[in-house]
């Protein structure tokens, strides 16, 4: 009963970032006391970051419900997601998804085998959680409907937006420090659009920062 009201308290505070309603209902639906580490689940539903183990953090509600908000997610959407950690972000977009599903990838494997117990007890199905070099995306599944980069890429990726439909989306934080988030829409061509500034950890990888 305790987490509920505070999840309530949270959602009636995100609503002040003119986040659409379906995004805030799938937040309400995600148990978020079971995506963060036993230690920290007093903090569950306040609205910063909090440390998930291996130098990694789940993103702020907000955030989440920004990034969400920006992709705009329908039922029976394939989604692509970058980065991991702990599934929570996953779980919101595999809500949004409805029948269709999410694809995960985390280059840490103890942070995926931590997200797929997180995911199975929170009841959700219809994610997939992979351990591979997220900066490459996810070929054998792609293309995806849309694609969200929870981690700092030092530039919009060609081997993202590529694994894109046409008509797809695609949130991506650029930069190295500080970061500016991108929504990225794929149409004839590239179609980039600054939606603020944000600050992520970085995305390791091939095709991210060594």
């Amino acid at each position: 009963m305790e987490f509920e009201i505070k999840r309530k308290r949270l959602i009636e505070g995100l609503r002040e970032h003119n986040i659409d309603e379906r995004v805030l209902a799938a937040m309400e639906r995600v148990p978020r006391h079971l995506f963060v580490p036993e230690n920290e689940q007093t903090n569950a539903y306040a609205d910063y970051p909090l440390p998930i183990g291996s130098g990694q953090t789940i993103s702020a509600p907000h955030m989440v419900a920004i990034m969400c908000d920006l992709l705009d997610i329908k039922d029976g959407m394939k989604v692509l997601e970058i980065g991991t950690g702990f599934g929570y972000h996953a779980a919101v977009m595999a809500e949004l998804a409805g029948s269709g599903h999410v694809y995960t990838v985390e280059r840490i494997e103890g942070l995926a085998l931590s997200a797929r117990d997180n995911l199975e007890k929170a009841g959700i199905t219809n994610v997939t959680v992979i351990v591979e070099d997220g900066s490459l995306g996810l070929v054998r599944f792609s293309p995806y409907d849309r694609i969200s980069v929870a981690a700092a890429s030092p530039e919009i990726l060609d081997t993202l937006t590529d694994q894109l439909k046409t008509g797809g989306k695609l949130v991506i934080p650029v930069g190295r420090l500080y970061q500016e988030l991108y929504l990225v829409t794929k149409t004839d061509g590239i179609k980039k659009e600054a939606k603020g500034g944000v600050v992520f950890v970085p995305l390791i990888g091939k095709k991210g920062f060594s």
